[in-house]
């Protein structure tokens, strides 16, 4: 019917947004509520599974205020992937912390399993490196402090707050370092070496279908059904549509994402679970638009007066390289230090900012780099509205950049599967410009190279 809406919740690291999507893609309402973020220790970011799930239902209500009954026939779900959840089987309420997916106490549990030469398996299993970005060792640590508890990721906790039923979605499963990727199966092998009991976990599903139908507990969203649920890269993704097929799509994020579709070609990127049984390849970049952020806060300026300074300088020749938990995709190494490269008496915060922009483009260039042959590249996420960021990134990768007009493209994939609607994306594009791209790519990989071996200095 064409006066049916379909509600997609965005579950993110920093809030939950919610938009209410016609069959045609028009946002008819939106809603959102922010998610507070604790670092309680160098390398630990935790959340609280309450406060998102409260963040949820908050956003709903103030995005179905006024909606008639009845207009609103299915809810999508896009979640911040790869953080770790643990609650009581029995009471169902949460039992720990929310282990973030830039947490990194649980190195210790993957450098054990480095050690025992277990990493290639890891990685031929999974398609990810050994790497605590992932949900895996997190998991291990939770249960080592809650034994007997339930686990699973952002996507598993809601569904169960709101169904009750402990299920997982194929893409997010993917993401744990548990499933076998190619069987779409959790892995006794993988199990075996975290030492994850199987029942401690929620069961495999596909991204869409019946996945549930929200309880009386669910507030304004009570009777309603599941019916897509996704990684928010991965609805991104989605949302992109056609374009999906020949492109790379980036989402320019607290961290970026640089995926594709089918599979990789090298160890460089991971292979992933796009959505259902398509298979994908992505690179993570675990710092971009914190690094911003980050420097906003050491110069007390805020992000919108870095972006605005970046705008109006050159670097002159200063990198800064945002290992601040060791560097991921094409890398994937840990021991990698934060790195600012390049510094002389006339350095002003000015150039600073300009390199924290420009290290964004130089990650992503990395990895698409990485991943081979592009058409173009798909931008979307909250950076992808500098035009600077956006020039300055197809001017390095020698290819046009295709910015989403549409904001919200992780909701509004979860809305568009949810709802069968085709994806109509509109885009503004950026295209190369001649300069000297390839001193720039050259010098960043020398600072990338200093970051990378901390003790020969700079």
């Amino acid at each position: 019917m064409s006066d049916d809406l379909v509600l997609a919740i965005d579950q993110g690291t920093s809030s939950t947004k919610c938009l209410l999507v016609d069959p045609a893609g028009g946002v008819v309402r939106t809603g959102s509520a922010p998610v507070p973020i604790r670092y309680p220790r160098p390398g630990w970011v935790e959340q609280d599974a309450g406060e998102i799930l409260g963040s949820v239902l908050t956003a709903a209500a103030s995005c179905l205020d006024g909606v008639a009954p009845g207009r609103v026939v299915a809810v999508g779900l896009s979640t911040q992937r790869e953080s770790a959840v643990v609650w009581d089987r029995t009471t169902g309420q949460p039992a720990g912390p929310v282990l973030g997916w830039q947490d990194q106490r649980a190195q210790p549990i993957c450098d054990a399993l480095r050690e025992k030469g277990q990493a290639s398996r890891v990685r031929e299993i999974s398609g990810l490196p050994l790497d605590p970005m992932f949900s895996a060792a997190k998991l291990r640590w939770l249960l080592d402090e809650t034994p007997d508890a339930a686990v699973g990721t952002i996507d598993s906790w809601l569904v169960y707050a709101l169904t009750g039923s402990h299920r997982i979605e194929a893409g997010n499963a993917s993401r744990t370092q548990l499933l076998d990727v190619r069987a779409g199966a959790w892995s006794p092998e993988l199990l075996d070496l975290f030492g994850i009991p199987s029942a401690a976990l929620p069961t495999v599903t596909p991204s869409a279908g019946e996945l549930g139908r929200i309880g009386a507990h669910g507030g304004v969203l009570a009777g309603l059904p599941i019916t897509a649920v996704l990684g928010d890269s991965h609805a991104a993704l989605y949302a992109h549509g056609e374009r999906a097929a020949h492109g790379v799509k980036v989402t320019y994020g607290t961290g970026s994402s640089v995926m594709r579709l089918g599979e990789p070609s090298n160890d460089a990127v991971c292979m992933t679970v796009a959505w259902n049984d398509e298979l994908a390849a992505e690179g993570n970049i675990r710092s971009s638009g914190s690094t911003v952020a980050w420097l906003a806060d050491l110069l007390d300026r805020s992000p919108e007066q870095i972006g605005a300074m970046a705008a109006g300088a050159a670097s002159e020749g200063v990198h800064l390289v945002p290992g601040f938990g060791g560097l991921a995709a094409p890398w994937w190494d840990d021991t990698a230090v934060g790195l600012i490269s390049g510094l002389t008496l006339g350095t002003k915060p000015a150039q600073l900012a300009r390199a924290a922009v420009e290290s964004i483009a130089h990650q992503v260039a990395d990895v698409v780099d990485a991943m081979g042959p592009a058409e173009a590249l798909l931008a979307d996420g909250g950076a992808s509205g500098n035009d600077v960021l956006m020039q300055i990134q197809a001017d390095l990768t020698g290819r046009p950049v295709l910015r989403a007009r549409t904001a919200n493209l992780s909701a509004l994939g979860a809305a568009f599967l949810a709802g069968g609607f085709t994806p109509s994306i509109s885009y503004d594009e950026f295209r190369p410009q001649p300069g000297d791209a390839a001193a720039q790519r050259s010098a960043w990989r020398a600072a990338v190279a200093r970051a990378r071996t901390p003790h020969l200095g700079s």
